[in-house]
């Protein structure tokens, strides 16, 4: 009855608060997708948490709503707060749109949308629930279907709660248009990570043979910013832990602590701070204890208390840290300048993400890729200073061996001399040799790869098919196995060279056996045969299937338009198939069976695949071989 009450309140109220709400309408058009409408929305803070969605049919709480005047983070805050928006299609728009929450580590979200009985529908997302459950799309950051649009507005409030920062970009998307800037964030994301990932790679091989502990605690760091990067981007939550709520050891507050401890421990390794900034060293160890404390703080639910203090440790830290480069510097240790660098952009970097988080600095696309791009920086230059340090170890080591034996060096001089003329005369005949060597095997490499490759799509050539076919039929023969052959000719090919010129038939031929490669396996062989014609080989196990399979994919596959500009060029294919050796015993008979299905296609209209003997008619082969069979032998 409580409910059935305010929610006739609400309807009842609607017109009284009319004017206020007109100015929050967002009206949707047709160049609607992708806009932020964080200019029209408008917020209530949640004092206590004491507010329901029901509470939303009292005017004195519709008064007390704010515009956000473009705002998309109010910052940290113990308290929840409460988005409206009201919506509303223009007649030409669509009915169907998507919301776009934009911030990804959302402790708790929770979205309101009305029914057709004019109650309340609640969804749950943020990190308390998965990845799933929290959206309506698969995208990194949580998307709502919103209820179809009509003419009438349609409002809908959310309410986030996260003591640690509450952000809220907002966006409306169709379909399409999400799908494409997904599609172009993963790229953008997929550099940076597979920069960040192949560096660590590269410097946890060099610790596994070096065994020098700066490498150990460079790999961690980078492995924690790479997860705390896939975290912040909402890729942690779609591929890592999609299946259930966030754990605390890997939300926003504990990753950037892991990082932090990382990046402390990798200065004093590499500044070697123990033996000559030993104050610095027992400061810096004293903040990383601060920070396993907060660690631990916020894996027992002080989420707040914890996002607080590791705004304030690098207060401490992050001075002395700067000045333990700069000393270094000073005194002559190369790697430290580097250090200053990327600690520099990673600096900057955190700093702009603690202003985020703090709502003085509003989340925005210039500031979405600015911490993976700083880490990547950091990755680069963290790694130039360790190789730098490893090289000033080694010429440090070489001086001390060299001052330990120079008495020894003195008086072998002569003959050392002698030995080191020899084997310089050795070496530069060797290399010239090696270069010829090499010169003639590329030249060989060449001619070979020339005599068996069409050079316009790099595919085999019929050279190559003929070569390659007959150790094929060898092999089935041995092993009982069948082969296929697919001939394949393009379909009003000719038409393109006439009209557009030679420059399109070669780029339709080029993307036409790129797309060959794509969806023949691996295993197979392709080949073009000259002019538009094809061919495919088929061994083993099942390859009539898997002719049959392949040959309906690259009907659909090929018949792709291809973009000459603003042109898009179009051509089908048509496809004969012949089988060993059912239809041939050798090559030559298999192309001709092949060749035959395959203008028998092209008389029955083309744009289609037949395979030899579908159609109930017999090979040459075949009716030759029943042809002698019939010959009357004269003993009857």
């Amino acid at each position: 009855m409580r409910r059935l009450t305010l929610s006739i309140l609400l309807l009842l109220s609607l017109p009284c608060f009319a004017s206020q709400a007109s100015a929050a309408l967002i009206v949707l058009n047709p160049t609607s997708s992708g806009a932020l409408v964080n200019g029209k929305i408008e917020l209530l803070e949640d004092v206590g948490g004491q507010l329901g969605i029901l509470d939303m049919a009292d005017p004195a709480i519709q008064s007390r709503f704010k515009p956000a005047d473009g705002r998309t983070s109010v910052g940290q805050s113990r308290n929840p707060w409460w988005i409206k928006l009201e919506l509303q299609r223009h007649r030409d728009a669509p009915r169907q749109w998507l919301l776009e929450v934009g911030a990804v580590t959302l402790l708790d979200l929770q979205v309101f949308f009305p029914d057709a009985q004019g109650n309340f529908q609640m969804r749950q997302a943020g990190e308390r629930v998965d990845f799933a459950a929290g959206r309506d799309h698969p995208y990194r950051r949580a998307v709502f279907q919103l209820p179809e649009l009509k003419q009438q507005p349609l409002t809908l409030y959310l309410r986030t709660y996260d003591p640690a920062g509450n952000s809220f970009p907002l966006r409306l998307w169709q379909h399409d248009g999400l799908d494409l800037q997904a599609n172009q964030e993963n790229l953008g994301f997929g550099l940076i990570y597979g920069a960040i990932l192949a560096l660590l790679l590269y410097n946890l091989f060099i610790f596994v043979y070096l065994r020098d502990s700066a490498y150990f605690w460079y790999v961690l760091t980078m492995a924690a910013s790479l997860l705390f990067i896939a975290s912040m981007s909402g890729h942690g939550f779609q591929y890592l832990w999609p299946n259930g709520p966030v754990p605390a050891w890997l939300d926003r507050i504990s990753l950037p602590i892991l990082v932090c401890i990382g990046i402390l421990r990798f200065t004093q390794k590499l500044l070697s701070t123990q033996l000559s900034l030993r104050r610095a060293h027992w400061l810096l160890n004293f903040c990383i204890s601060l920070y396993v404390l907060c660690f631990f703080a916020n894996l027992a639910g002080y989420r707040s208390e914890s996002s607080l203090i590791i705004g304030l440790i690098p207060i401490l830290a992050v001075p002395i840290v700067l000045l333990c480069a700069a000393i270094r510097w000073k005194q002559g240790f190369t790697p430290a300048l580097f250090y200053l660098l990327g600690y520099g952009c990673v600096l900057l970097s955190f700093v702009v993400l603690v202003l985020r988080a703090a709502g003085l600095v509003q989340p925005d696309e210039s500031t979405a890729y600015l911490f993976p791009l700083a880490v990547a920086v950091e990755a680069i230059l963290f790694s130039f200073a360790l190789a730098y340090r490893i090289q000033i170890l080694k010429q440090e080591k070489t001086a001390a061996l060299n001052q330990a034996n120079h008495e020894k060096t003195a008086r072998l001089a002569l003959a050392q001399a002698n030995a080191d003329e020899l084997c310089k005369a050795v070496a530069l005949r060797t290399a010239e040799l090696a270069a010829a060597n090499a010169c003639l095997m590329q030249r060989e490499q060449e001619l070979q790869h020339a005599a068996f490759h069409d050079p316009l799509t790099e595919l085999p050539n019929r050279r190559y098919l003929v070569e390659h076919c007959a150790a094929a039929l060898a092999n089935a023969e041995r092993h009982k196995q069948t082969i296929a052959l697919l001939l394949i000719d393009l379909d009003h090919f000719k038409p393109i060279n006439d009209k557009f010129g030679h420059d399109a038939g070669d780029l339709m031929l080029q993307s036409i056996a790129q797309r060959l490669r794509e969806h023949v396996r691996s295993g197979d062989a392709i080949a073009r045969l000259g002019g538009d014609e094809f061919a495919v080989l088929i061994c083993g196990d099942a390859a009539e299937q898997h002719a049959r399979d392949i040959a309906q994919r690259l009907l659909d596959e090929l018949a792709k338009p291809v973009m000459y500009g603003a042109e898009r060029l179009t051509v089908t294919i048509s496809i004969g198939i012949a089988l060993y050796p059912r239809h041939a015993s050798n090559f030559t008979t298999l192309y001709k069976a092949a060749d035959q299905m395959l203008y028998k296609v092209k008389s029955r209209g083309r744009s289609a695949a037949a395979v030899c003997g579908d159609d109930g008619e017999l090979s040459n082969s075949t009716r030759l071989y029943l042809d002698v069979l019939s010959v009357p032998s004269g003993l009857l």
